[in-house]
């Protein structure tokens, strides 16, 4: 840890309070000329740093930059041991994951960025990831699970994802099978969920997470302007939203995959589920099949029922909700 992050803990640990530079300097054995610099620096990265003689540097509630050092205390339970690799711009979060599984990385090992710029989601599309107004984040998971139940991972990571929307925005939080999170009848959330299957065992080798919030973003492209929004209408001017979000979603992803198996999240999933009992499409290629969403199975399949009273369960596929008229 050099010098500047070693001070970004300090301040992130005491946020909202002065701490002397001369209690920085001893610490960390340093001249009160680099604390300077290095507190110099850190502003201008854009942390919200206040100095006043004789009281030291405050680092302000409302600053808001992603960091280590800014989500780290704020980690609980088995979160505190994951590894967080924090970037600011990055191509894709899931893309830099899936490359450190491949190298061996460890599971709970995050990679979590403030812009994507070729940000991915499902089936191929695109997600907006615009500098500084979200949170894109990727997980790297070592789960001891068969394929077959790999639907298991998203379904579980939507409800931890639901569950840290709702704590830093006191807002419900609907969850559209599969993967999908709604605030307000708009989607906030995008979860893409990609493995690697071990040949021999035939299980999972790794599965790489990725969820991307729209914290208080804005102006999306054309196409998306009337289906996405934001969690928040402004940012917060007391608190820091974008990494308590980040750890929340870390928290709860490690709280529901200690549970993966017994399912204990199941229930939360069906209870958010805005699909059940509506008229629906399932979209095949260019086909698109009336049906009603009649419930969710122990395996987190969408169990539909069609026109001719025939059921399924689908367990993967894309559906939209049916505009009647």
């Amino acid at each position: 840890m050099n010098i500047k992050q070693s001070i970004l803990k300090e301040l992130e640990e005491n946020r909202g309070q002065s701490v002397s530079g001369s209690y920085l300097a001893g610490k960390l054995n340093v001249t009160r000329s680099a604390i300077w610099k290095a507190v110099k620096s850190l502003k201008n990265d854009g942390y919200l740093i206040d100095a006043a003689t004789n009281r030291g540097y405050l680092l302000r509630p409302d600053s808001d930059i992603l960091s280590a050092e800014s989500i780290r205390p704020l980690l609980k339970g088995g979160a505190k041991d994951f590894f967080l690799d924090v970037r600011g711009c990055v191509t894709s979060t899931n893309t830099i994951a899936k490359a450190l599984a491949l190298e061996g990385a460890a599971h709970g090992t995050a990679v979590i960025a403030s812009e994507q710029t070729a940000g991915r989601g499902r089936l191929g599309r695109s997600f907006y990831s615009p500098s500084g107004t979200g949170v894109y984040l990727s997980i790297i998971l070592r789960p001891d699970l068969i394929p077959q139940d790999s639907l298991l991972i998203t379904t579980c990571s939507a409800v931890a994802a639901a569950r840290a929307i709702v704590s830093i925005a006191n807002v419900r939080a609907d969850i559209k099978w599969v993967n999908d999170i709604f605030v307000n009848d708009k989607k906030v959330c995008g979860i893409l969920t990609e493995a690697s299957i071990n040949f021999e065992s035939g299980r999972l080798e790794y599965a790489v997470v990725g969820i991307g919030v729209n914290v208080t973003t804005r102006d999306f492209p054309d196409g998306l302007n009337n289906i996405a929004g934001p969690v928040l209408d402004e940012r917060p001017s007391d608190r820091p939203v974008c990494s308590a979000l980040a750890a929340e979603i870390l928290n709860n992803m490690s709280e529901c995959m200690s549970s993966l198996t017994d399912k204990q999240w199941l229930e939360e999933y069906r209870r958010r589920s805005f699909l059940i009992g509506k008229e629906i499409l399932v979209l095949r290629g260019n086909d698109r099949i009336p049906a009603g969403a009649i419930g969710i199975d122990d395996k987190a399949g969408l169990i539909v029922k069609y026109s001719d009273g025939s059921t399924e369960t689908l367990t993967c596929g894309e559906v939209s909700v049916r505009q009647l008229h």
